[in-house]
C-alpha cells in the first residue's frame, strides 16, 4: 500500500459539523445486505465508540488546556459518527440477527488479525480467544433458530461455519490470569499496535451490546444465556488490552487511536461493495486523517518526536473481511485443550497439564454450581427440535464434522455442571412458556 494519510488534507475539522439529515442516514436492508458490509457496520460502530471513550478518558488526565479543547472538538465529530454507523442497522433486525453478527465480526476479525500479526505471542493470544468466539456464535446460532426461527446461515451467509468449539462453560477464569505480557513501545510493530485497538474496540462493543441487550427476551434461559457470554466478552477485553504497553504517554494513545480509524476505514473503503455504505466509509476517512493531523501536532509538540516513527508511513489494513473456515478449522483441531497456564510467564499450557489448584477451577465451580446457561440452551434445544444446527461446510469435511461435533465437547473436558433434576425443570419451564 502507498497510502501514507500523513500526506493527505483530509476535511478540515470545522467542516466535519454535520446536520441531522446527514448524520441520521437510511438503514441498510438486511435482507440483501452483504454479511460483510454488515461486519463492517458493527465493527466501525465499535471502533468509534472506544475513539469517544477515550478522549473522554483524555480530557480527564490531561494538563493541557489547548489539547483539552481540540480534543473536545473531535470527540463530539467521532460521537456523531458512531451515530452515523449505529443508525445503519435496521429496526427490523432483532437482537438475536444482530447478535450473530456480533459474534461473525469476532471470529472473521479475529482470525485475519491472527494471521496478519507479527508477534507470534501476541498471535497465540488472538488464536485463544478465536476458539470462544467460535463457541458462541454456535451457542446463540441455536437459540436464533429456536427462538425466531433464523436460519442461522442467514446471517453468516456461508462464510463462517458454525460448530461447538471449546465449550463456553469452560472460558471463565480467574480474571487476574486474562491479563497478558504487553508488548514494548519501543520495539513492537505498528501493526501489531493497530491490531491489538482494534480487536478491543470490538470486543468492548459486543461486551456493551450484550450489556444493553441481552435483557431483551422473555426466555429466562436464553436471558442467562445473554449474561454468561456477556462475563466472557468482559475476560476477552481484559485480555486484549493488557497487550498494550502502559507506558505510552497519553499522546502517543490518541496517535494510535486516530491512526487505527485512519487505518480501519481505509480498510473498509477498499472492501465496501455497498455504494451507500463505501460513501460513509470514504467521509469518514477524510475526517479521520483531519483528525491524525491534530493527534500528529499534539505528539510531536509534546513528545519531541517524529509520528511515523510509531505508526510508519504505510497504512494497516486490520479489518479485511474474508471467509476464515480453513484457518478456523485449523485452530479449532490443534488447539482446542489449549489453556492459561496462570504462571508469572503468563503463558499457555493444555488442560491435561493444570494443577488440581488452577485458580480459574474455582472460579468455574462457584459460577457453575447451579449449571451453565450455554450448556442447558444445547439441551433444550436437542429436546425441542431433536438436534444441533450444524452449519460446517466448507472449512471441515466428512469425519472431521462428526468427529467435532460429537466428540469436541468430551475432549475438552467439559464438567457436567447441570443435574438432571435441574435440566428437567429448565425444560420443563421453558415449554411451558412455548405454550
Amino acid at each position: 500500500m502507498t497510502f501514507n494519510p500523513y500526506e493527505e488534507k483530509g476535511i478540515a475539522i470545522e467542516k466535519q459539523i454535520r446536520n441531522w439529515e446527514d448524520v441520521v442516514r437510511s438503514p441498510y436492508n438486511k435482507y440483501d445486505v452483504d454479511c460483510y458490509s454488515r461486519t463492517r457496520q458493527i465493527l466501525m460502530n465499535g471502533i468509534e465508540v472506544e475513539a469517544w471513550n477515550f478522549k473522554h478518558a483524555f480530557g480527564r488526565f490531561c494538563p493541557d488546556s489547548d489539547a483539552c479543547k481540540l480534543i473536545a472538538h473531535t470527540r463530539r465529530i467521532e460521537d456523531a459518527q458512531q451515530t452515523t454507523i449505529n443508525w445503519l442497522a435496521p429496526k427490523d433486525q432483532s437482537v438475536l440477527e444482530t447478535t450473530l453478527g456480533y459474534e461473525q465480526v469476532a471470529v472473521d476479525l479475529t482470525a485475519w488479525l491472527a494471521q496478519n500479526e507479527p508477534d507470534p505471542y501476541v498471535k497465540e493470544t488472538f488464536d485463544f480467544g478465536l476458539l470462544e468466539d467460535f463457541d458462541h456464535l454456535y451457542r446463540y446460532s441455536q437459540w436464533a433458530y429456536m427462538e425466531e426461527g433464523i436460519d442461522p446461515d442467514y446471517i453468516v451467509q456461508g462464510q463462517t461455519d458454525i460448530m461447538l468449539s471449546r465449550p463456553t462453560q469452560n472460558h471463565h477464569n480467574d480474571n487476574a490470569m486474562r491479563l497478558r505480557k504487553p508488548y514494548d513501545k519501543d520495539k513492537a510493530s505498528a501493526q501489531t499496535k493497530i491490531n491489538i485497538l482494534t480487536l478491543v474496540a470490538g470486543e468492548q462493543q459486543t461486551h456493551n451490546y450484550y450489556a444493553e441487550h441481552g435483557f431483551a427476551y422473555g426466555n429466562n434461559v436464553l436471558r442467562k444465556t445473554y449474561a454468561e457470554i456477556k462475563d466472557v466478552e468482559e475476560e476477552h477485553v481484559s485480555m486484549y488490552e493488557s497487550l498494550i504497553d502502559p507506558n505510552e504517554s497519553i499522546y502517543e494513545k490518541l496517535l494510535l487511536h486516530e491512526y487505527c480509524e485512519v487505518c480501519n476505514y481505509y480498510n473498509c473503503y477498499e472492501d465496501e461493495i455497498n455504494d451507500e455504505l463505501k460513501k460513509i466509509w470514504e467521509m469518514f476517512l477524510q475526517f479521520e486523517i483531519a483528525h491524525l493531523q491534530c493527534a500528529k501536532k499534539l505528539f510531536e509538540k509534546h513528545e519531541k518526536r517524529d509520528a511515523q516513527e510509531v505508526t510508519g508511513e504505510k497504512i494497516i489494513l486490520p479489518c479485511r473481511f474474508k471467509s476464515q473456515k480453513e484457518y478456523v478449522a485449523k485452530v479449532l483441531i490443534e488447539e482446542i485443550d489449549k489453556r492459561m497456564d496462570g504462571s508469572e510467564k503468563m503463558g499457555y499450557t493444555t488442560i491435561d497439564k493444570l494443577p488440581d489448584n488452577w485458580a480459574s477451577y474455582d472460579v468455574q465451580k462457584k459460577q457453575g454450581e447451579k449449571g451453565s446457561p450455554t450448556e442447558s440452551t444445547i439441551t433444550i434445544i436437542s429436546r425441542h427440535i431433536g438436534r444441533d444446527i450444524i452449519k460446517a461446510s466448507d472449512g471441515l469435511k466428512g469425519k472431521e464434522v462428526e468427529l467435532l461435533s460429537r466428540g469436541l465437547e468430551k475432549k475438552a473436558q467439559a464438567p457436567d455442571t447441570v443435574s438432571a433434576q435441574k435440566l428437567e425443570k429448565i425444560i420443563a419451564n421453558y415449554e411451558a412458556m412455548e405454550k
